[in-house]
């Protein structure tokens, strides 16, 4: 006889339903949440680890390292030195759309989905150790411990969805808005708080800048000559405020240095012996001011990428003499000199220009002020007539004398000339590129630079007219920019106005517009403006 089985007996608990389309759409949402929660907690831990670890910027700096150089100068010519926000907003979005799905993913594989969130958060870890400036393994951690974070957040949020409620078939979208929300205002409070609070570094990094008393330059800077500033209405000041001062480099957070904890290593071919310098050590040398431009080689022609500025410092070339560095002239060994940064930024130098006699300082003061941190504090390079990029290292921590054959410095194996002095450039401020000046007598007014060659000479044209001599302001030195005016009997109707400069050397700017790659821009700057009837 065939056995009968017995009949099954019904569930105290009805069977979960399919998953909806609200489901998915809160899955999505959970993902979203988690990858927020994330980063809120990987960041509040690398405010006690170091900023420079958390996830974003550290991934940032990576991807900053692995852009070719023309993406990168697009991105500064679109977005100036706001290009370091857009990517960070950029990695943030690429980020909300994974995460987005990801959640997804969790909905129907939720040890998968969850798995997925750590993978981000090894991918961050790998990201952060593997950074110049990376000293520790502890560099992973805040990576670590918020994809820990996320991932358990994940797993609970999608765990409410998958799980009916209690006499119901339906999901506990309740509990999931809850657990949700509470979980994200909690990282949000908690990350702001870590913020308020600053850490440790940071806070010690402020007061040590905030304590700093510049001492008094042995050589001062000479006064500016009184007819070195024009007063011309939509001409910039002679003198750049460190507020307005460009800036251009690849640190996502800025560095914050401790002063006193701060060393500087002198090491490297020819260098007798090694060295290392504290800040007061540094500044109880004999000191130095002067006022210097500085440009940067991604400055198109007409670009604002330009700045002048009074430094004061140390001179570069008796301390490097004291360690027993001589210049290739002189039969030394090293012809570069590499300047690495605190955030691992390299910067080659030609030794032969840092000894050659002119003001290449290690400064440590900006208009008056410590050096502020975008800047540089607490000290920085500067070296007349160079681009930024191969002498204006900022943060530096060491300097290491060696050759141009020997060690390619960061900016040389991204297509750019292993030396650049800077080239002669002239710009008009005013009127502006497309501007409706009236009829009548307008003045064309700008800034022209030749740094450690001067400026010999300015003209501008009108138009395919003749060429006509500027004004010059008086000279404040060769190695700061010089302001010009022409005063304009203007005509209705639309122009074109050129302007070239001659240096020091009795060279003219060549007409034909260059990239900045590989060496910096050159051309004539123009602009075109309507004039209007009086």
């Amino acid at each position: 006889m065939n056995a009968t089985r017995p009949a099954p007996e019904p569930h105290d608990e009805p069977r979960r339903e399919r998953p909806t389309r609200t489901d998915r759409l809160l899955a999505a949402l959970g993902g979203l949440v988690s990858a927020y929660v994330s980063l809120a907690v990987a960041d509040l831990v690398a405010h006690w680890v170091r900023p420079e670890a958390s996830p974003v910027p550290a991934v940032g700096g990576a991807v900053v390292d692995s852009t070719p150089a023309p993406v990168k100068e697009w991105a500064i010519r679109a977005f100036g030195e706001n290009d370091k926000t857009v990517l960070q907003l950029g990695i943030l979005l690429l980020l909300a759309l994974l995460a987005l799905g990801v959640g997804l993913l969790a909905l129907r594989h939720r040890l998968l989905g969850a798995a997925a969130v750590g993978a981000f958060g090894v991918f961050g870890a790998v990201a952060a150790v593997t950074r110049p400036d990376s000293g520790s393994v502890t560099d992973a951690v805040p990576s670590l411990v918020g994809a820990a974070a996320g991932a358990l957040l994940l797993y609970a949020l999608i765990g409410r969805l998958l799980t009916p409620r209690p006499g119901t078939a339906q999901a506990d979208r309740r509990g999931f808005l809850i657990v949700a929300a509470s979980t994200g205002l909690a990282a949000t409070g908690a990350a702001a708080i870590g913020r308020a609070v600053g850490t440790p570094v940071q806070e010690n990094a402020a007061a040590s800048r905030a304590a700093l008393v510049l001492p008094r330059p042995d050589s001062p800077a000479p006064a500016v000559p009184a007819g070195a500033r024009l007063d011309v209405p939509g001409l910039g000041p002679f003198i750049t405020p460190n507020r307005d001062f460009y800036r251009v480099d690849t640190a996502l957070i800025v560095p914050k240095v401790d002063a006193d904890r701060w060393r500087l290593r002198i090491h490297g071919s020819g260098v007798r012996e090694e060295r290392t310098l504290t800040l007061r050590q540094l500044m109880a040398r004999p000191t130095v001011e002067r006022d210097i431009t500085l440009c940067c080689v991604s400055n198109e022609v007409g670009g604002s990428l330009v700045g002048n500025a009074r430094w004061l410092g140390v001179p570069l070339a008796p301390l490097l003499r004291e360690a027993g560095v001589r210049p290739p002239s002189e039969g030394g060994p090293a012809d570069q000199l590499v300047a690495r940064s605190v955030d691992g930024m390299t910067i080659g130098t030609p030794v032969e220009a840092v000894m050659d006699g002119r003001d290449a300082l290690l400064a440590f003061g900006m208009n008056g002020e410590p050096l502020p941190f975008t800047h540089g504090f607490p000290v920085r390079m500067i070296v007349p007539g160079l681009y930024g990029y191969v002498s204006a290292c900022k943060w530096i921590a060491s300097i290491e004398l060696t050759t141009f054959a020997a060690y390619d410095a960061y900016w040389v194996p991204r297509g750019w000339a292993a030396q650049a002095p800077v080239k002669t450039q002239s710009r008009i401020d005013t009127p502006r590129d497309g501007a409706h000046p009236t009829a009548g007598t307008v003045m064309v007014a700008g800034v022209a630079w030749a740094q450690h060659r001067g400026i010999r000479r300015v003209e501008v044209r009108v138009d395919d007219g003749p060429w006509q001599d500027a004004r010059l302001a008086a000279q404040d030195g060769v190695d700061t920019w010089r302001q010009w005016v022409h005063p304009w009997a203007a005509t209705p109707g639309r122009h074109t106005l050129t302007v070239r400069a001659t240096d020091g050397t009795g060279t003219t700017q060549p007409e034909r517009r260059t990239d900045t790659m590989p060496d910096g821009a050159q051309g004539w700057h123009s602009i075109d403006v309507t004039v209007g009837r009086a």
